[in-house]
């Protein structure tokens, strides 16, 4: 009981800020303002662990590297984590290799489940608040994800289905990485 109670919150801890580090280079590839306050606000949370690995590895044009770097450790941490408390022992040097693979797994996972949240949030905020603050981020974030969809699909008059598409897609690679991620690593 203690020990799912434990991995719980592991789980919700290291996912939400795997998620926020996502979205930090998710911000970076897209060009997002710096001074949004959405943006100050994930900027902010995620500085103490990526300004250090800034040092290591830099940013490259569109790809924030050591974002995506944290996140990885992120979820190897992660891994780990939920390794130890499921089965009481530390993890065997035999599965380190897995784990950094389920590690890159996982973190993919982060990423459809974020874009499946940021697609589904924008969507119903366009049927209830149109006009609230976050619709030009979510906009933002969503439209180089979107508008390859709109291309294919045919012009149904006032009727987008393009976020439905991403979310059916997003929610399967959702459980395809969770599943290579648990069949990689047990974890």
């Amino acid at each position: 009981m203690l020990s799912d109670t434990l991995r719980l919150i592991i789980d919700i801890v290291f996912s939400l800020f795997g998620i926020m580090l996502i979205l930090r280079a998710w911000a970076y590839a897209i060009r997002l303002h710096p001074f949004n306050p959405y943006s100050q606000a994930v900027i902010r949370s995620t500085d103490w662990l990526v300004q250090p690995l800034k040092r290591l590895v830099p940013t490259g044009n569109r790809i924030d590297y050591p974002s995506l770097l944290a996140c990885w450790l992120i979820a190897f941490i992660y891994l780990l984590l939920i390794w130890v408390t499921s089965t009481g022992v530390l993890l065997p040097l035999a599965s380190l290799l897995p784990a950094v693979a389920a590690s890159l797994l996982t973190v993919l996972k982060w990423l459809f489940n974020l874009i499946l949240w940021v697609t589904l949030i924008q969507a119903v905020l366009s049927w209830v608040n149109p006009l609230a603050p976050i619709m030009p981020v979510l906009h933002t974030l969503t439209a180089p994800l979107l508008d390859p969809i709109r291309k294919v699909l045919p012009n149904l008059g006032g009727l987008d289905f393009s976020p439905l598409v991403l979310l059916i897609v997003a929610q399967i690679l959702v459980g395809i990485f969770g599943s290579l991620s648990y069949s990689v690593f047990g974890a």
